[in-house]
């Protein structure tokens, strides 16, 4: 009797998920399969997640002064310069809708933590909403990106450069037209190149399917999750990616919330970002392993760490205990 009330769990769980499958219909069909990556190197694996922390030994970024412009906002400074709205007005003290007036000196603090080098190619951090550039070895460039919705999310996955192009006509597809309808929208079947194309100016192909890299007709966009799975660019930079980018070049899209770093001067930083895709669960887990497989458990400042982990704003800060010890040196 109990093994035949164990099939028939199982027989009912099977039927579930098939009807599931058969109810999503059309309009679900450009939701993109999540791939599977290879491990980077110094990507740790906690409770069976992958990229769920990273141990690195670089930075990007820093903290400098920025002057306002004419028609800025806490939004548009953000996308461009990799730094959540809100995190702005705090690190300022004004409020998230405050309206800036062209002069005003704004505090910037947009340090992030590169997560691996590779020798040629892209680098794409979901949670951080970076694009790495690698060329010979060496860090040449990084972006701003935005990023797919929860609900449309980017997949990860190692890519290569299919082909680029300016002044791609948008070809909608079925399920996206089909969201414009259910929100009351008009239905295009393609959007000509111009100011309405959502692609910008130019796309890069890549691979993994459904998805590529391109500009935006919405720049302020940038740096937020609001895309169909794409990968959208600030115009200017996506006018310089294509300068650099070729066909074949490799990739990868990786999933890292929690970044630890120490670099050479011996400093320890922590990067949290949000798990907009719920993949991972316990940041403090994850930090706690990265620092005992590195050795840091002793020179690092928990109760940073803690403050760190609450903020979740993405920006690398200094959690190290004790005076820096420089790599390579010893207490």
């Amino acid at each position: 009797m109990r093994i035949f009330l164990a099939y028939q769990k199982i027989f009912c769980a099977f039927l579930g998920i098939v009807l599931s499958t058969l109810a999503l219909g059309e309009n679900r069909m450009h939701v993109r399969p999540v791939a599977v990556v290879a491990q980077p190197k110094d990507v740790t694996l906690i409770a069976g997640v992958p990229d769920a922390g990273i141990f690195s030994y670089e930075l990007v970024g820093g903290e400098f002064e920025y002057l306002v412009q004419k028609g800025d906002s806490l939004t548009s400074i953000g996308a461009r310069l990799g730094v959540e709205p809100s995190t702005l007005a705090r690190m300022n003290k004004i409020k998230r809708n405050s309206l800036l007036y062209p002069g005003k000196r704004l505090q910037i603090e947009n340090r992030h933590i590169v997560p691996e080098r590779l020798t040629d190619g892209l680098l794409i951090n979901l949670p951080q909403r970076l694009l790495y550039y690698f060329g010979s070895g060496t860090l040449i460039a990084h972006y701003p990106v935005g990023l797919g919705s929860w609900a449309w999310p980017t997949p990860t996955g190692s890519f290569n450069v299919l082909d680029i192009q300016e002044n791609k006509v948008w070809y909608v597809p079925k399920s996206i037209q089909e969201e414009m309808r259910r929100e009351g929208k008009p239905v295009r079947a393609q959007v000509p190149p111009g100011s309405e194309n959502p692609l910008g100016k130019f796309w890069i192909g890549l691979s993994l399917p459904a998805i590529g890299i391109h500009g935006t007709n919405a720049p302020a966009s940038v740096y937020h999750f609001q895309s169909h799975g794409c990968i959208r660019l600030h115009p200017d930079d996506i006018a310089a990616l294509v300068q650099r980018v070729r066909k074949n070049m490799q990739g990868k899209i990786i999933y890292a919330p929690v970044l630890l770093a120490r670099i050479s001067d011996g400093r320890i930083f922590l990067e949290v970002n949000r798990d907009v895709y719920r993949k991972n669960s316990d940041p403090l887990s994850v930090v706690e392993h990265l620092a005992r497989t590195q050795g840091l458990t002793a020179m690092i400042d928990w109760e940073k760490v803690r403050e760190v982990i609450q903020l979740k704003d993405g920006v690398a800060r200094e959690v190290g205990l004790h005076t820096p010890v420089p790599l390579g040196e010893t207490q």
